[in-house]
C-alpha cells in the first residue's frame, strides 16, 4: 500500500509502466556480475515516467528463475533496492519465482513496474513544443539496456571474451563496459521540470535517437540535430567499426552517448543547463525544434557520419 496524499499530492494523477533489460540479462550472466542488472531494471521503467512529468514512488519487480541461486539473488535484489534509492521510489514488494524445466540452470527473468504521480496541471504531453525550442541531450553511461542482441553479436565477431580489456578502454573488461548501470535521469529531470521552462523528455532506449524523439512532437514540428555537439562515447564508435554498422542504424538502435532528451524553451536555456548540470549530468545543446516539411523526417541528424569515420 501507498499513501499518496501524504506523498504530499493535492490532484494527482497516476502514471505507471513496465519495462525489462532484455538480453543484457545474458552479459550479466555471462560474466557472473548480477548486482548492477536490478538498477538497470529500475532505470528503465522510473526514467520512462519522467517523460510525463511524474515523480516515481513505488515499484515492484518479479523475478523468475529455474532454482533460485541465493547468492545470485541477493546480488540481483541489492540492485532493484539501489536502483529504487537513485530514482527516490520505494520497493514495496515483488515475486521471485521458481520454474525447473522452464529456464535453464542459471537462467533467470527480470521485469518492473513501477507507478508515479504528476500534478494534474504539470503533466508533460509534448503539446508546449513550439519552433525555436531548444533540444538538449543528456549524456549517457553506455549502452544502457537496449541494443544487447547486437552488441553480444557484435563481440561474438571481435573473437573477444567479456573477460578481455576493451580495445578502446584497455583499463577496464568488455564486461564491464556493457554491464555498466543505466544513468537514472529521476531527480535531474525533476528539478529541471519543477523550475518551469521544460516542454517535453524522450528518454533514449530501444529505437534510438531518431524513434523515440518523434514520440513528443506535435505535429507539424521536427528536431533538427548536430552530431558533431556531443561527444559519442568509445564503446558506439568501436561497435559501428567492428559490426560495420551504419550510422543511421546506430542512431535507430542505440543511444549513441545521449540517454535523455530535454526540450525547452528558448529563454530558459541557460537555467535549464546549470540546474541539470547541479544535479550532476553532462548536458549538451544538441539541434532545435524546426517545422517539418513534407517528405521530411522528425529527426534530422546533421554531420551524423563524421563520430563514425575510422
Amino acid at each position: 500500500m501507498f499513501d499518496l496524499r501524504a506523498a504530499g499530492y493535492t490532484d494527482p494523477i497516476l502514471v505507471s509502466g513496465t519495462d525489462g533489460v532484455g538480453t543484457k540479462l545474458l552479459v550479466a550472466n555471462a560474466t557472473a556480475v548480477h548486482n548492477t542488472i536490478g538498477i538497470d531494471l529500475v532505470a528503465m521503467c522510473a526514467n520512462d515516467l519522467i517523460v510525463q512529468g511524474a515523480e516515481p514512488l513505488l515499484f515492484l519487480d518479479y523475478f523468475a528463475t529455474g532454482k533460485l541461486d541465493v547468492s545470485a539473488g541477493r546480488a540481483i535484489i541489492s540492485g532493484i533496492a539501489e536502483g529504487c534509492e537513485r530514482a527516490g521510489c520505494a520497493l514495496i514488494g515483488g515475486e521471485t519465482a521458481e520454474m525447473p524445466g522452464l529456464y535453464a540452470p542459471g537462467d533467470y527473468d527480470l521485469a518492473g513496474f513501477c507507478v508515479g504521480a504528476v500534478e494534474r496541471d504539470a503533466i508533460l504531453t509534448g503539446d508546449k513544443v513550439t519552433e525555436g525550442d531548444v533540444v538538449l541531450g543528456i549524456e549517457s553511461s553506455g549502452a544502457h539496456s537496449n541494443g544487447y542482441s547486437l552488441i553480444r553479436k557484435i563481440i561474438e565477431r571481435s573473437g573477444l571474451a567479456y573477460d578481455a580489456a576493451a580495445p578502446f578502454s584497455p583499463d577496464r573488461t568488455l564486461g564491464q563496459i556493457f554491464l555498466k548501470p543505466t544513468r537514472m535521469y529521476v531527480k535531474s529531470c525533476l528539478a529541471a521540470i519543477r523550475s518551469g521552462g521544460v516542454h517535453a523528455l524522450a528518454h533514449i532506449t530501444g529505437g534510438g535517437l531518431t524513434e523515440n524523439i518523434p514520440r513528443v512532437l506535435p505535429d507539424p514540428l521536427a528536431v533538427a540535430l548536430d552530431a558533431t555537439c556531443w561527444p559519442v562515447l568509445p564503446e558506439f564508435v568501436w561497435l559501428a567499426g567492428i559490426g560495420k554498422v551504419a550510422p543511421d542504424e546506430m542512431v535507430r538502435t542505440f543511444n549513441c552517448g545521449i540517454g535523455m532528451v530535454v526540450i525547452v524553451s528558448p529563454t530558459r536555456t541557460e537555467q535549464i543547463l546549470q540546474i541539470l548540470r547541479n544535479h550532476g549530468e553532462t548536458v549538451y545543446q544538441i539541434g532545435s525544434v524546426i517545422k517539418r516539411q513534407k517528405q521530411q523526417p522528425p529527426v534530422q541528424i546533421e554531420h551524423l557520419s563524421v563520430p563514425w569515420k575510422n
